[in-house]
């Protein structure tokens, strides 16, 4: 579908149901919804696109890849798809995107759903802080598109995300490994990290305005997330009007992917108690 002139690639499931959009995060696609999708499609009618740089949509080369830009194609891939309101769940960056549309259009989301989010805090791995480093993310990118890059990348990424590695679904390697040599694809995901981390940490950080949010929020967490502390998610909860907490124990960054059936069963759950 073109979404803004952009060529975009989504996934739907699910015949009946309310709109629900899954946003993934930096060094991902749409893909990563797969394991829950099942599940959630059963009560609505679920959209994942892979968002501008990732997987196949268009990758542009001027584009500056901020959250900004992540934030206004979201809400133009809603129009495009004919969707007044829908709730919106966003993981890592997807998250941040998802908060930033519910404060600008709050009439849009109809619940928001903030999974290991970015943009509620500083701290962030020393491993994303480390790419906004003069020289080395190129470097990095150089050698991620390579044979060997590649496979370590998607080992390393596992490493990071994953609270037990050894766990790792075989499907996920292979797709971080494709990705990894798509064209374009580590060079608008280097963009996309250095939009949003400096040496000192995360540029955005929305958590003061949380209290304008009158919309029903999951705030879902791993406990054993490398990437970002779970203390972000506290805290966010704290400043919520209707913001819920769910930490999954023994979980990483992605729990759709590493628990999805706990994952799906929280997020079901909320949806259903907000509708």
């Amino acid at each position: 579908m073109d979404v803004d002139g952009l060529p975009t690639r989504y996934l739907a499931a699910g015949d009946d149901g309310p709109p629900l959009i899954l946003l993934h995060g930096v060094g991902d696609n749409a893909l990563d919804w797969r394991w829950v999708t099942p599940a959630l499609a059963r009560s609505h009618r679920v959209y994942a696109p892979d968002l501008p740089g990732s997987g196949g949509s268009a990758k542009p080369q001027d584009a500056d890849y901020s959250p900004g830009f992540f934030g206004r194609f979201v809400a133009a891939f809603l129009g495009a798809l004919g969707i007044g309101r829908a709730a919106v769940v966003g993981n890592s960056l997807g998250g941040l995107v998802a908060l930033r549309l519910a404060l600008s259009e709050p009439e849009r989301v109809a619940a928001l759903g903030l999974v290991a989010s970015a943009g509620l805090g500083r701290r962030v791995s020393p491993a994303l802080r480390s790419l906004s480093v003069p020289g080395y993310g190129g470097l990095a990118t150089a050698w991620g598109k390579t044979r060997p890059g590649a496979a370590q990348r998607a080992l390393g990424r596992a490493g990071l995300v994953f609270a037990r590695p050894r766990r790792v679904p075989r499907e996920w390697l292979k797709e971080q490994y494709r990705l990894a040599r798509l064209p374009g694809f580590l060079e608008a995901q280097l963009a996309t990290v250095r939009a949003q981390v400096g040496l000192r940490g995360q540029r955005e950080v929305l958590v003061d305005r949380l209290p304008e949010l009158r919309i029903p929020t999951l705030v879902l967490w791993g406990a054993r997330d490398r990437v970002l502390p779970r203390s972000q998610a506290r805290g966010a909860v704290a400043r919520l009007p209707g913001g819920h907490l769910e930490i999954l124990p023994d979980c990483g960054h992605l729990p759709q992917v590493e628990q999805p059936e706990r994952f799906a069963s929280a997020l079901d759950r909320f949806l259903r108690d907000e509708a």
